[in-house]
């Protein structure tokens, strides 16, 4: 195992190589160049279809909020010049505001015109506030039903990289910060804009000459984006690349729990656990130090802008003080103490959506690297995209005449051949047996029959149609899968068998129940039917588990039945009473059973014998009993005793 800090290492040297080439940096799935900025954007407001008038009313609900929020800060003029100071008010006012002369009533009309103001603005914002967060719950549901819904119909293949634990990731923490690009992305910046432009527009009213020192702030902030948001995104990438690492491992050992405790691994996996922890946290302070060093940069930029402009405008004051005393200048025109005042507020309300934007700008990052891994999920293509005019199959309308035609199969990413040029025909009801070696091919021709796969080779047809031309959905939903590996849902038992029909109801579900000869155990346990039985059915025993995934695909009432070693956790007794219950369940339908006890598929339609990926004898048991050395070989080898080698006579 790699320690973090080397890990940590190689990270960064792949990260600088990254940036040298222009790819997207650790985390990202293919070598092309990052998506730009604008491209992100445009795909974001594509994911707000539905939403747009909602979001359109809350932002000019929050840019008339944000006006009437700076009108208050006005009022430290009037305060201090005409009120304090005495100085008559601006004739340029117009007549309508009937504003008293008497500087007590004066004083008490700005106070309540300011709360008043106030008020309304803050009824406003919170208003739209509540707008945008109801969109952005729902925009945030929305794309984690569609990641979901495109996860499900990944290729197998694609899903098995993903596991289970990183598709949580992906769901929980991509998709789910999409969602608030809405407040990072639109609804932040926006009242940033709104207050940025009102602030400059007073400041070029009060004195131009103090607005241009101001707008020197702005080519530090392009600065700060081109330096530092740029180098942000793919941290983060690699941040959210890590934590679905962690998520993934953390997943895959509380799943496989008994055998981490059956080997004593529990500290490996520990180690493994805060060696990856160890990796994904420093990825995140690198982050963190990127992020503060924008915020560091304006912590410091506010103050001094202030004072230099503090010292500026009291230069100023003074000047203009002693050129009204010198009746060299009209006091109506002089810069007085409420304009410096005023103006510092208005270079707060400046430089404040500034910071926002700043800050914005780099906090944003983290969500666009999660939209960027999302669209890369979404950019995948689903599995069998159904060929033009592909027809929908129904249960009634099918017979359930399967052929195998000359199939060749190689799992993706792999050039080594599965299945070779297997062919085989199962008329309507008929019970094909799958026998053969560990690795002979049985559960991938099974897979191809379920299409799980396509082979890369030949064809599988259903009544004389390629299945390549039948709407998968609509095709699968004719079978009936009970494999070896059983998986149970966490939930009640009548849950897990009722998963075979939509709207099962309780009778049918234990007819089903008694077919697989379940209902017996069910019934003894304290809550019958409506027993939890934990995640994966860990609760039951594994000839218990069998038997609920048998009484599933019962209730299914398939066409076409596969059975992956389906009776293979059971005891004697159980397996010939479900027997029994599967011959009744086998008749009319095709079925393909796959059995390393020979004795359980004796009275099969045909029996096809596979070794190392081709079907090399078929026919009942009968005749492959007189006519196979391969089958006669298999079947002498489960009736005879295990000979006891002298190595293990000397063991004992």
């Amino acid at each position: 195992m790699r320690s973090s800090r080397r890990r940590y290492r190689q990270y960064l040297e792949q990260l600088k190589a990254d940036r040298r080439s222009g790819r997207r940096g650790p985390g990202a799935k293919s070598t092309r160049r990052s998506r730009s900025l604008s491209r992100l954007l445009r795909e974001f407001l594509g994911l707000l279809q539905g939403h747009k008038l909602t979001i359109g009313l809350a932002l000019a609900a929050l840019a008339l909020g944000t006006v009437l929020k700076l009108i208050p800060l006005y009022s430290t003029k009037i305060v201090l010049d005409n009120v304090l100071a005495g100085h008559p008010l601006p004739p340029a006012w117009p007549v309508w505001l009937a504003l008293p002369t008497d500087r007590r009533m004066l004083l008490t009309v700005v106070a309540v015109v300011t709360v008043v103001i106030a008020a309304i603005s803050l009824a406003i914002n919170t208003w739209s506030r509540w707008q945008t967060t109801r969109v952005t719950k729902r925009v945030q549901v929305s794309i984690r039903r569609r990641v979901f819904d495109h996860a499900a119909r990944l290729p197998l293949h694609r899903v098995y990289e993903l596991k289970s634990g990183g598709v949580a990731s992906i769901l929980r923490e991509d998709a789910g910060g999409i969602a608030d690009l809405i407040f990072s992305m639109l609804y932040n910046p926006w009242r940033a804009m709104i207050q940025l432009t009102g602030s400059l527009i007073v400041l070029a009213w009060v004195d131009w000459r103090l607005l241009l020192c101001s707008l020197t702030l702005f080519p530090i902030v392009l600065a700060s984006h081109s330096t530092w948001v740029n180098r942000i995104r793919p941290l983060f990438r690699g941040v959210r690349a890590s934590r679905q690492t962690v998520d993934s491992h953390a997943t895959e050992t509380f799943g496989g729990m008994r055998v981490v405790r059956s080997f004593s691994r529990q500290r490996t996996e520990s180690a493994n656990f805060v060696s990856n922890n160890d990796t994904m946290v420093r990825q995140e302070v690198l982050a963190w130090w990127w992020m503060r060093s924008v915020e560091l940069v304006w912590a410091m930029l506010i103050p001094v802008a202030s004072a230099v402009l503090l010292w500026y405008g009291g230069m100023r004051i003074l000047d203009d003080t002693a050129r009204v005393e010198a009746g060299t200048l009209a006091i109506e025109n002089a810069f007085t103490v409420g304009d410096l005042v005023m103006f510092l507020g208005f270079l707060v309300a400046l430089l404040s959506p500034l910071e926002t934007l700043a800050e914005s700008a780099t906090g944003v990052q983290n969500q666009l690297a999660g939209l960027d891994r999302v669209l890369d999920l979404l950019a995948e293509p689903t599995e069998m995209p159904a060929r033009p005019g592909a027809i929908v199959v129904r249960r009634d309308g099918v017979r359930g005449h399967v052929v195998v035609r000359n199939v060749s199969f190689a799992y993706p990413g792999s050039k080594v051949r599965v299945l070779t040029d297997v062919s085989l025909e199962a008329a309507p009801g008929e019970m094909i047996a799958l026998v053969g070696p560990s690795g002979a091919g049985k559960t991938t021709l099974c897979n191809l029959i379920a299409r799980f796969y396509d082979p890369v080779e030949g064809a599988i047809e259903l009544d004389g149609v390629d299945l390549r031309d039948i709407e998968v959905t609509s095709y699968r939903r004719l079978l009936g899968i009970v494999e070896q590996d059983t998986f149970l849902f966490d939930g009640t038992i009548a849950d897990n068998i009722g998963y075979g029909r939509r709207g099962a109801g309780a009778d049918t579900i234990e007819r089903a129940a008694r077919l697989a000869n379940a209902h017996e155990f069910i019934t003894a346990l304290p809550d019958g039917y409506r027993t939890l039985i934990g995640e994966r059915g860990v609760k039951l025993s594994g000839g218990q588990r069998q038997r609920l995934a048998i009484a599933r695909a019962l209730l299914a009432d398939p066409r076409i039945l596969i059975l992956d070693e389906a009776t293979s956790n059971l005891d004697t007794e159980s397996e010939r009473l479900i027997q029994a219950g599967l011959q009744t369940l086998m008749a009319d339908r095709t079925s393909f059973v796959i059995a390393h006890r020979l004795s359980t598929i004796a009275h099969a339609d045909r029996i096809v014998v596979l070794e190392h990926g081709r079907a090399v004898e078929q026919g009942t048991h009968e005749q492959l009993l007189a006519t196979s050395t391969r089958y006669r070989r298999m079947v002498e080898l489960q009736t005879q005793p295990i000979p006891t080698s002298p190595a293990a006579s000397y063991e004992r």
